[in-house]
C-alpha cells in the first residue's frame, strides 16, 4: 500500500511539474551530451573494442530511454550502433534520414572540430516507433566517431 501511495504522489508531481509520462519516456539534450561524455570516457578507459561492444549492448548506461550510442569507424563503417545493432558493419556513406539527407558525411564534418559538434536530422524514434526530429552531438574519439541524439518531436 505505501508502495502504491509512493508511485502516485510521484505521478502527481512529476504532473503538476509539466513532465508527462510521455516526455520522461525521452531523453534531453542535455541527457544525450551528458551520455556521449560518459561514452567517450568509457572509450579511453576500457579502449575501442570493448567500448563498442558495450555501446551495441543495448543496456545501461549507454541506452538510457530512446538515447543510445552510435559511432562511426575511420572507414565510414558504422562501429556501434545502441537501438539498431544489425546497423553495425553498414557503410555510414548509404545511411540517410527520413527526407533522403545524407548523413554519414555530416556526422563525420561535424565531428571534426576540436570538442565535436551536432547535426540536425528526422530519424525512427525506437521507443515511439516514430519518424522524429532529432539532434545528435558527436565527437571524435580514438579511430572512431562517436555520438548520442535526442528525438524532438514534432
Amino acid at each position: 500500500m505505501t508502495k502504491l501511495i509512493v508511485a502516485l504522489m510521484c505521478a502527481v508531481l512529476a504532473t503538476s511539474a509539466g513532465v508527462t509520462p510521455v516526455a520522461a519516456q525521452r531523453g534531453t539534450p542535455a541527457e544525450a551530451q551528458a551520455l556521449l561524455k560518459k561514452a567517450v570516457e568509457h572509450y579511453k578507459a576500457v579502449g575501442r573494442k570493448v567500448a563498442l561492444a558495450d555501446f551495441t549492448a543495448k543496456k545501461a548506461p549507454f541506452v538510457d530511454r530512446d538515447l543510445y550510442v552510435f559511432c562511426i569507424g575511420p572507414n565510414r563503417t558504422i562501429s556501434a550502433h545502441g537501438a539498431t545493432a544489425s546497423y553495425v558493419g553498414t557503410s555510414a556513406n548509404a545511411l540517410k534520414d527520413s527526407e533522403g539527407k545524407p548523413l554519414g558525411k555530416a556526422i563525420i564534418g561535424a565531428a571534426s572540430g576540436k570538442s565535436g559538434g551536432s547535426v540536425r536530422y528526422r530519424w525512427m524514434n525506437p521507443v515511439s516507433g516514430k519518424i522524429e526530429p532529432k539532434v545528435s552531438f558527436v565527437q571524435k574519439v580514438g579511430q572512431d566517431v562517436c555520438g548520442v541524439g535526442a528525438y524532438q518531436p514534432d
